[in-house]
């Protein structure tokens, strides 16, 4: 009785190693990825549109054999574009759905409340947009488990300055800022100090809090000024009805702005006619004739039936970033994707070459797109090196 007694025993503690070694990522048949995006809310038309490109790379990547034969399963939640539900969701997806990494949020705020989480389960969590400063980096150093794929908030304000003094030849800027956000903080810093310090003049600087729809006291009030361009600072809602107001009281300078800008509802709410001599800087443009550009714009086409924006571009490029780490990586947990991540080196994306520096930052170049009848109508690619 006690031989068969031991022989039970040893035969439970072998079925225990293997279903052990079943539920690893290692031994599963499918790799799983969170995605924490806006999709309702004030910002979803960034999270909808990167999510559209996160699973066009996933539904390709899949069907070229996924990553090592295994299958990528997406486990996708909305965030509502708040920044409590979306490190409620990211503790979610990584304590209970046990994703390898997680993707998005979309914009700076929300990405960085999720970020205790990730470094808690030491699980990298990789926004393709999140672009404060601050976001991989800040005072108390790296954030270990934090990455992106676009370019930071001073990289486009220090951008913007320089087109403006030198691509544009402007000298007098207005800023009008959203100053109830990091985004648009950062990006006007960063502009005065490179506008001030190539010899331009900040005429005049005035702030809006997001929501605002009337912004004709402040376009009155700047009226009078002597200035050769405006530089606005925030996302497209207000920017929109900002340039549809300036243009109705006969501003007619240039009006640039940042990535903020890129929805397809910017033309919505400013009207065509009003979308000339606009610019803003940009992680892709579709007129860039680069094959891996013009490949992705046919598939994504296909797909969806109508052109993609950045933010579509940079939810392809985010997803085939982190499948390429988790390709690299010795192990399959959060700290070996981790590495391969850091030690990423020409990545070749749809919005551009870049590799990835110690502060987990993506080292590219950025687009800066003008408009023409709320079009696209020429795009120019600037490297600060």
């Amino acid at each position: 009785m006690k031989r068969v007694f031991l022989l039970l025993t040893a035969i439970l503690v072998i079925m225990s190693v293997f279903v052990g070694c079943s539920l690893t990522a290692g031994n599963s048949n499918t790799i799983k990825l969170g995605v924490n995006y806006e999709l309702s809310g004030a910002v979803a038309t960034y999270g909808r549109s990167s999510v559209e490109g996160i699973e066009l790379a996933i539904e390709e990547i899949n069907s070229a054999g996924g990553i090592d034969g295994k299958e990528i399963e997406l486990i996708k939640y909305d965030n509502k574009s708040d920044v409590a539900e979306a490190t409620t969701l990211t503790t979610k997806l990584m304590t209970q759905d046990k994703v390898l990494a997680v993707m998005g949020p979309a914009t700076s705020g929300a990405f960085m409340g999720t970020l205790p989480v990730a470094e808690q389960n030491k699980i990298p969590a990789v926004s393709g947009s999140a672009t404060a400063d601050e976001v991989t980096a800040d005072e108390n150093g790296v954030k270990e488990y934090a990455f992106r794929i676009c370019f930071s908030d001073s990289y486009q304000g220090t951008g913007m300055a320089n087109y403006a003094l030198n691509n544009l030849n402007k000298s007098k800027a207005v800023i009008v800022m959203d100053s109830s956000s990091d985004y648009g903080k950062g990006l006007a810093e960063n502009f005065i100090k490179t506008f001030e310090a190539g010899g331009g003049v900040i005429v005049a600087q005035e702030a809006y809090m997001a929501g605002d729809t009337d912004f004709n006291s402040i376009i009155t009030k700047v009226k009078g000024e002597d200035f050769d361009v405006i530089f606005k600072p925030g996302y497209y809602e207000e920017a929109g009805l900002i340039i549809k107001q300036a243009r109705e009281q006969g501003i007619d300078v240039p009006i640039l702005g940042a990535d903020g800008f890129d929805s397809p509802e910017l033309v919505n709410l400013a009207g065509k006619e009003a979308l000339n001599n606009v610019y803003f800087s940009n992680h892709y443009s579709s007129l860039d004739q680069d094959p891996v550009v013009q490949n992705f714009i046919k598939a994504f086409e296909k797909k969806y039936d109508k052109q993609p924006d950045a933010f579509h571009a940079l939810g392809y490029d985010l997803a085939r970033f982190v499948v390429e780490g988790i390709k690299h990586a010795e192990k399959l947990d959060g700290q070996s994707v981790k590495a391969a991540l850091e030690a990423t080196t020409n990545f070749n994306g749809v919005t551009g070459n870049f590799s990835v520096d110690e502060n987990h930052n993506a080292i590219k170049a950025l687009v800066v797109i003008e408009l023409k009848d709320g079009a696209q109508y020429s795009s120019e690619r600037l490297s600060m090196d």
